[in-house]
């Protein structure tokens, strides 16, 4: 099965916002208008594929909102994390495409080994970031996936331009084989990055990267 890897820029704290309690009246519109649509959305299909996580992702937003995540089965964390998404989603910037990959946390898992052998840090390796989680801030517990898809991974961006400084440090002692999504990674979190100081010189208060691997 393929993976569908996407990322998005928002501000973290909004998107936390929505699983604390009171919605201002954007954010109450947002749930209307598009969030809610979205769920019940992917909810239909799931059953399209006869598809039954224990929770539909419907049920799965309205606990989130309700400030828990604590439904029985082994399958609920799919619904949380897709439930999570729609929220991230409507928070943030359009998607953009990051790549398809067949097994990512194999490919990036390796791909992090060979940083990690050249010097670069925890917190800036493949893994690290793409599948993170949700935000620490939550205040609740939110179970995971049990096969770890969807993924939900973030970022900050203030670490873009510090992860592509490290990757190009190491650039040309690079397997080849990771060399390619290396320079990938590189372009991308200068170009995030540039973008970031430009949105904060404008008043914007986008800060997290995050990321979607979905499949």
């Amino acid at each position: 099965m393929s993976h569908i890897i996407t990322m998005t820029t928002a501000d973290r704290s909004r998107v936390v916002s929505y699983l604390q309690g009171e919605l201002d009246a954007t954010q109450e519109r947002m749930l209307h208008d598009h969030i809610r649509k979205d769920a019940r959305a992917d909810q239909l299909g799931l059953e399209r594929q006869g598809i039954d996580l224990g929770l539909t992702v419907p049920e799965a937003l309205d606990h989130l909102l309700a400030g828990h995540a604590d439904a029985d089965g082994a399958h609920v964390g799919n619904a949380y994390y897709k439930a999570l998404q729609h929220i991230i989603d409507w928070c943030g910037s359009d998607p953009i495409d990051v790549g398809v990959y067949s097994k990512p946390s194999t490919f990036f898992g390796r791909m992090g080994d060979e940083l990690r052998r050249l010097g670069v840090p925890a917190g800036l390796l493949p893994l690290d970031f793409l599948f993170a989680g949700p935000p620490d801030e939550i205040p609740f517990h939110v179970p995971a996936p049990v096969d770890g898809y969807p993924a939900i991974g973030r970022l900050p961006l203030a670490r873009a331009e510090p992860l592509a400084d490290a990757y190009t440090a190491v650039l040309d002692r690079m397997d080849s084989a990771f060399s390619h999504e290396a320079q990938r990674l590189i372009d991308k979190m200068r170009v995030e990055h540039d973008e970031w100081r430009s949105a904060l010189r404008h008043g914007h208060t986008a800060d997290t990267l995050f990321f979607s691997i979905q499949g």
